[in-house]
């Protein structure tokens, strides 16, 4: 467990997430709700730099926190932090649902496309803009081999450590750190072509 200072310097004990998942796990719906409260802005921080995409983002942390609670017997944390185990299952999300979309959008090729319609409000194509520059990067990432693609997102999408992203991918920190050199390397590469 760990203390925080609260107002006057008064330390208050924090539960920790390896004891809140337990408790869950057992049918204590407030444990969960804490631990969502807890994670919610970082996962779906972690989503958007996924997606690129404020709505895709949402859904895809509701998903995690569904799968969360269903298989929340089955969860193992890592350093008694959640975070690992949800940013993992927002990954493979976040995979089947490109995976469902290239399908979809196979399906929408064969419908005559309709004319673009352009709004030409400064805000919303700053956002627009701001939306493409991630989703190339979030396409990039997604092109990247899968054992770099799994470091770079863990490291530099979700900000894993080295450590945790080693112990929770089942390899060595050195491994972690070639991988996410490359990945880096090769998202240079990506990038700079399109």
């Amino acid at each position: 467990m760990s203390s925080l200072a609260i107002g006057a310097g008064v330390p208050v004990e924090q539960t920790g997430d390896r004891e809140l998942w337990a408790r869950a796990a057992a049918g204590d719906e407030g444990a969960f709700s804490e631990l969502f409260e807890r994670h919610a802005e970082a996962l779906w921080n972690y989503t958007y730099r996924l997606t690129g995409s404020w709505s895709s983002a949402e859904d895809l942390a509701s998903t995690t926190f569904l799968i969360a609670w269903r298989r929340r017997a089955e969860v193992t944390l890592v350093r008694d932090s959640a975070l690992p185990w949800l940013y993992t299952v927002a990954a493979n999300v976040a995979r089947d649902e490109h995976r469902g979309a290239r399908r979809r959008l196979r399906l929408l090729g064969k419908i005559p496309a309709q004319p673009p319609v352009s709004d030409h409000a400064d805000s919303v194509a700053e956002k627009i803009d701001g939306q493409r520059r991630l989703g190339r990067v979030a396409e990039a990432v997604r092109s990247l081999p899968k054992s770099q693609r799994e470091v770079v997102e863990l490291c530099l999408a979700a900000e894993v450590s080295i450590a945790d992203a080693a112990e929770l991918l089942g390899i060595a920190e050195v491994t972690v750190r070639a991988h996410l050199s490359r990945g880096r390397a090769r998202l240079r590469t990506l990038l700079e072509e399109k």
